[in-house]
């Protein structure tokens, strides 16, 4: 399932995914000023009929979409992740608690974002839209990965959140044809331990596992792109295989991917779980590297984490 080491940012494989559905007049985008930077500027240029741009205005973005869908149409509204929270309310009680399928996109999530600074870089938005009921929540890895998913929103019964990142990353995969919303990907079996990853992390969880396994511990590695609803049976036959987890994910430690997971565990089968991710602050200004290093996401963060993970588990 892995492919050469090509590079691909996700929120290009939303704009292309856009371009997929086109053909569907039920979709319609939905823009606050930032086209641009969140690739929907491509459906702008051939469907200039059927996209709307509201300007700094992303409290309207959201009630307009949430209008829209509840006239038969299917809104995809973009913007930056961190502008995203500036109308939780609007999301909350004007598409999420009637159900209604507006597809949100919020891009350049995550410390990766870089010399953005801390006020741009959303490390919250993934445990936010965990909170709201009837909430899908996507964070792709790359660009293929993100376009597929992208596409799979317009058969989704409800609202969703995807994030996707500026930077490119190294592909994870060749085609999307076998991700599925829901399910956790596989990109490598092992039995010592299961580091489970989303967005720009899978890579360096991919690293690590190369690390990891010449010392001795193999690893499963899965892209656990859809953060809610949790691949629970998957989470399940690991907990069994492996007997301990790791969890690696460019947001807060607090309520993301990691805490998805520990909710499982502490429900299901106490195991063993180690969190890479950002430890409750904020982040600064630089380059995408030095703040994932200062943050502890990196490679060797993971092979750290993993080697704690499966001491615990080896203890009497």
């Amino acid at each position: 399932m892995t492919a050469p080491s090509t590079g691909g940012a996700s929120r290009d494989g939303y704009g292309k995914g856009l371009l997929r559905i086109a053909e569907d007049p039920r979709v319609v985008v939905i823009e606050a000023d930032l086209g641009k930077s969140t690739k929907s500027c491509h459906f702008r240029d051939l469907h200039p009929d059927r996209t709307i741009s509201l300007g700094i205005a992303e409290q309207n973005m959201m009630l307009v979409a949430a209008g829209m869908a509840s006239s038969g149409k299917i809104p995809f509204a973009s913007t930056f992740a961190i502008f995203t929270e500036r109308a939780f309310e609007q999301v909350r009680n004007g598409i999420a608690r009637p159900g209604l399928p507006v597809h949100i996109c919020g891009s350049h999530g995550g410390i990766h974002t870089g010399s953005d600074g801390s006020s741009a870089q959303s490390i919250e938005d993934l445990a936010i839209y965990r909170t709201i009921p009837k909430m899908t929540v996507v964070h792709p890895c790359d660009d293929i990965s993100a376009e597929e998913l992208t596409t799979q929103l317009l058969e989704l019964n409800g609202p969703s959140y995807m994030r996707t990142t500026r930077n490119k990353v190294p592909r994870m995969y060749e085609d999307g044809e076998k991700l599925r919303i829901g399910k956790g990907s596989v990109l490598r079996e092992g039995g010592d331990v299961a580091i489970f990853s989303c967005g720009v992390m899978v890579g360096e969880a991919m690293a690590a596992s190369d690390t990891l396994s010449a010392e001795g511990i193999e690893c499963t590695v899965v892209d656990m792109h859809t953060v809610k609803p949790l691949d629970e049976d998957l989470i399940s036959k690991l907990a069994a295989r492996c007997g301990c987890f790791v969890s690696a994910e460019d947001h807060s430690v607090v309520g993301g991917l990691g805490g998805a997971i520990s909710e499982w565990i502490a429900t299901n089968r106490l195991i063993p779980l180690e969190m890479v991710g950002v430890n409750d602050m904020f982040g600064q200004s630089g380059g995408s590297m030095e703040l994932m290093e200062m943050m502890g996401l990196t490679e060797s963060d993971i092979c750290e984490a993993a080697r704690r993970s499966v001491e615990r588990k080896n203890r009497p």
